[in-house]
């Protein structure tokens, strides 16, 4: 018996002195990971309109300089083609259409919380000693939007501060930037009332691109206003980087830029009629580009100056970036981790979505591969031409080439894209047709049939693995709302026979 006793006490002694040692080494384990800073600049609307991408008639060397200093990333594709969604998603790691925030701000005045186990990422971050940031100034000027769009609302609070000065030098930050620049100025809601609306900063931006020398994409009319609004657009980009300028100067500055992890990338795509809104790679494709910093050993295969052609998602940024903090991946949390080598095999497909956009309900999912592009229109009569107030509003190529269609002015890709029909599947071969005008689905090459037939299978899977949302239609109680508030906000095209007390 004394024997027997003495055993299980030895025992239970062996088990809380290792209990101790695992105890110890893991907050010795922790203690000697100190962790990055970690800066999001999150450009708004573009697509890879860059210099270090080959982009012409922009001036962009502080982001050309950090693509030299870093590495640049050539096939990253949002989950939506517009922010409040994609926003969701990637502030999450779960894709908008599994958590019901699929819909253009939604949820705003309801009582909808995030799925169990889901979480903000500044909230996992601020878990474990990071303070978190949502820039607004520096240096007494506004640099970044303060924008959250995000189809939530009742998390609780996401962000320590919006003051650049208030970062801490004695504990890890997470900072996130949204610039202004690529952004129409609408936000006054009185955007009804003006002939033109204008770019955010527009007056200030540096006039790079020259409307007679710049060549927007064929899917446009070769018309002046075409190349107007193409060269507006381009100067926002080269009035963006020198925003990103002031940053990168400033985490110098500091004494940040030996620790600060710098992630530059897009929210969604470019700001144009057929860019975001639409599952096109113009809608979709987005710029990213990571620095480490000097102070910091990479991650394996991480070197600066090189491009990376691996299929990225903007769903991997979250559990990315959770892991350069020193964090593992969130059991059960969508997207992979793409640095170093913890993330296992590459992804093979992008998935990404459009529903409901303002008073415009739609469905549109995209399957996005290395090479080919397939999507899917579940509402084949709801295309580029059907109306969304703020694209007739904004956008002015949009009501003119409806204008230049009822006249029989337009042929070709423009003539194409003004059909109120669209064809309910499209694939795109984007190495041989980088604006994605010619439609393979009835192609009977074998390439191209594998392809279809193999993305076709994708989404399908997809669509029940993740539990697509946009299955079930929101209650028309919730969307007819929309239509005033656009109306009020945008107002009506007079072909649309919309009645309202308030008339543009």
């Amino acid at each position: 018996m004394f024997i027997g006793n003495t055993m299980k006490y030895f025992s239970c002694i062996g088990v809380f002195v290792l209990v101790a040692c695992l105890q110890a080494f893991s907050v010795e384990a922790q203690s000697a990971f100190d962790p990055p800073n970690i800066v999001w600049i999150v450009g708004e609307n573009l697509k890879l309109d860059l210099g270090c991408y080959g982009a012409q008639h922009v001036k962009t060397p502080h982001l050309d300089g950090l693509a030299k200093e870093g590495m640049r990333y050539t096939k990253v594709f949002a989950t939506s083609p517009v922010c409040a969604p994609s926003r969701s998603a990637f502030f999450t790691g779960m894709y908008q259409t599994s958590s019901d925030t699929h819909n253009m701000r939604s949820h705003r005045k309801d009582d909808y919380r995030l799925p169990e186990g889901v979480r903000p990422l500044t909230h996992r971050l601020k878990a474990v000693g990071y303070t978190t940031a949502n820039i607004k100034t520096m240096n007494g000027e506004v640099i970044g939007s303060g924008k959250l769009d995000l189809n939530f609302v009742n998390e609780g609070k996401l962000y320590d501060t919006d003051r650049w000065e208030e970062l801490p030098k004695n504990q890890p930050f997470f900072a996130q930037i949204n610039t202004l620049e690529a952004e129409y100025d609408i936000y006054d809601r009185q955007t009804w009332r003006v002939p033109r609306v204008k770019w955010k900063g527009e007056d200030h931006h540096e006039k790079i691109a020259d409307p007679e020398e710049v060549q927007p994409p064929p899917y446009y009319p070769d018309h002046p206003l075409v190349r107007l609004e193409w060269a507006r657009y381009l100067n926002s980009i080269s009035g963006m980087d020198k925003t990103v300028g002031k940053i990168l100067k400033r985490l110098e500055a500091d004494g940040f830029a030996e620790n600060t992890i710098v992630m530059f990338f897009g929210d969604n795509g470019r700001i144009e009629p057929r860019g975001i809104h639409w599952c096109y790679d113009t809608g979709l494709h987005v710029p990213l580009i990571i620095r480490w910093p000097r102070g910091r050993t990479p991650p394996t295969g991480f070197q600066s100056g090189q491009v990376d052609e691996q299929v990225v998602s903007l769903i991997d940024m979250t559990p990315t970036t959770l892991w350069c903090a020193g964090l593992a991946r969130p059991l059960g949390m969508h997207g992979r981790i793409f640095l170093g080598d913890s993330g296992g095999q590459e992804r093979r497909y992008a998935f990404s979505a459009r529903d409901r956009i303002d008073e415009t309900v739609n469905r549109v999912r995209s399957v996005r591969g290395s090479r080919y592009h397939y999507i899917r229109n579940y509402f084949p009569d709801r295309h580029f031409a059907s109306l969304n107030r703020y694209k007739e509003k904004c956008f002015p190529i949009k009501p003119l080439m409806r204008e230049m269609y009822e006249k029989g002015e337009l042929k070709g890709p423009p003539l194409e894209l003004m059909n109120p029909r669209v064809s309910e599947e499209q694939l795109f071969d984007t190495e041989q047709d980088p604006h994605e005008i010619h439609n393979l689905v009835a192609s009977d090459k074998q390439e191209h049939r594998e392809a279809l037939i193999g993305m076709r299978s994708a989404l399908d899977t997809w669509i029940v693995e993740t539990n697509d949302q946009g299955e079930f239609p929101e209650d028309e109680a919730i969307v007819k709302p929309f239509e005033k508030e656009m109306h009020d906000w945008f107002g009506t095209p007079p072909w649309h026979p919309y009645k309202s007390e308030k008339t543009p």
